[in-house]
């Protein structure tokens, strides 16, 4: 099957669509700080580079992995959201260039457009909001919405069903994680493709599944259409 036979793309936000900007990270730096792990603390580095290391994965995942009980978790995780709200709130938050042109251009060849994200719906919200987004997709999904979020294939499968998809064989996965790139393998998508604007470089990518690696979302209907 070629890539003029894709008919879904599921997209990625922050680092993909969106500029990060460093926000996942001073979010975390909230959040930590709310669990008495304050940055220049032993224990802080190796926190953040867990965050780095599975950038895509569902937010509150990674805060069980870092804080063992469910309930520092989810405290980590409201301090992680309020933080992250405050900075889109506060203007830290534009669209990467050539997106928004890349998912119009996508959609009127006739691809239906998903974003997806790691972040809680009311995060998702938020981002989309800021942006003037919210009629951008055809479809916007959080782990919450699919049962569990990446790099399990559930949001990309969800995508297909909603948008009445005929075959996993016509769905392309892009994002800037190794986590979007396994997503994309176990939904079994025809094209897996890597940008370079966010937190993975090729390397990465490659070695997690990625069919394609791009410089950026702008190149995406360049190789589709």
């Amino acid at each position: 099957m070629s890539t003029a036979d894709i008919r879904l793309v599921v997209l990625d936000m922050a680092g993909t669509t969106v500029a990060d900007g460093g926000l996942v990270e001073q979010a975390f730096t909230a959040a930590a700080a709310e669990l008495g792990v304050l940055a220049g603390a032993p224990e802080f580095q190796p926190m953040l580079d867990h965050v780095r290391a599975t950038m895509g994965e569902s937010k509150i995942s990674v805060f069980r992995h870092l804080f063992g009980e469910e309930e520092k978790a989810q405290r980590a995780n409201a301090a992680f959201e309020q933080a992250y709200h405050d900075l889109v709130d506060a203007g830290h938050c534009a669209p990467l260039p050539g997106a928004a042109e890349a998912i119009a251009e996508l959609r009127a060849a006739g691809r239906k457009v998903a974003l997806t994200t790691g972040f809680s719906r009311a995060t998702q919200d938020r981002i989309l909001t800021a942006l003037g987004w919210q009629e951008i997709p055809d479809l916007t999904l959080c782990p919450a919405d699919a049962g569990r979020g990446r790099p399990f294939p559930d949001m990309a499968l969800m995508a297909l069903l909603r948008t009445g998809t005929d075959s996993v064989h016509q769905l392309a996965v892009v994002g800037d994680t190794g986590y979007d790139m396994l997503t994309g393998t176990r939904a079994g998508a025809s094209v897996v493709a890597g940008v370079l604007t966010g937190a993975h470089d090729a390397e990465r990518l490659r070695a997690d599944g990625a069919t394609h690696v791009l410089g950026s979302v702008a190149e995406l209907p360049g190789v589709l259409l």
